[in-house]
């Protein structure tokens, strides 16, 4: 599946609507259905592939802190060799124990280090793709709102048998009954 860029699509929104018919003595413009419809989907699809990121970034870190469990256990099993290496007398063994506390203080911060950039790394990834999925919802309420308000002036202009002409004849073929489910309150 190729991958299409969210803003990509919506700067083909953009074109269809610098590229449709300006109505005359109005700021209204009249673009392809069809053609804005199909970027919607293709919105709708590529919304997903953030997701998909998102939990991509999720697995890395998931992978650095078991990298991190798994570099702690080798240095605690390497501190626990070294020890017994060294019990042969007491004085050394007094040494093994300080070193080993030593070494495991270290693994220890060196895990809590590696857990911390992992999970400060995924967060910044998070939000910065939470930020891209916030425009992009912002954008696209935008969108659908502006049309919207573009059709309810047409509405009240009637122009709206004019710049959908066959909307208009699909609902007057449709009866007085469609409408007046539509708009419960004109009973």
């Amino acid at each position: 599946m190729v991958h299409i860029d969210i803003l990509q699509l919506i700067d083909r929104l953009e074109e269809l609507v610098d590229r449709g018919w300006h109505l005359p003595l109005s700021n209204k413009v009249a673009i392809d259905e069809e053609a804005f419809l199909n970027i919607i989907d293709q919105m709708r699809i590529s919304i997903p592939q953030e997701i998909k990121q998102a939990r991509e970034v999720q697995l890395e870190k998931d992978r650095y802190v078991a990298q991190a469990h798994e570099e702690a256990r080798q240095i605690i099993a390497q501190a626990r060799e070294d020890a017994a290496r060294l019990l042969d007398e007491h004085e050394l063994r007094k040494a093994a124990q300080e070193q080993a506390e030593a070494i495991l203080r270290k693994a220890r911060r060196e895990a809590a280090r590696i857990r911390a950039g992992a999970d400060e790394y995924a967060e910044t990834k998070l939000r910065e793709l939470g930020q891209r999925v916030s425009q992009l919802q912002r954008v696209i309420q935008n969108g659908l709102s502006a049309l919207e308000e573009r059709r309810a002036r047409w509405r009240e202009e009637g122009m709206e048998e004019e710049a959908f002409p066959d909307k208009a004849r699909s609902e007057a073929s449709e009866g007085p009954e469609r409408s007046a489910e539509e708009n419960p309150s004109a009973d």
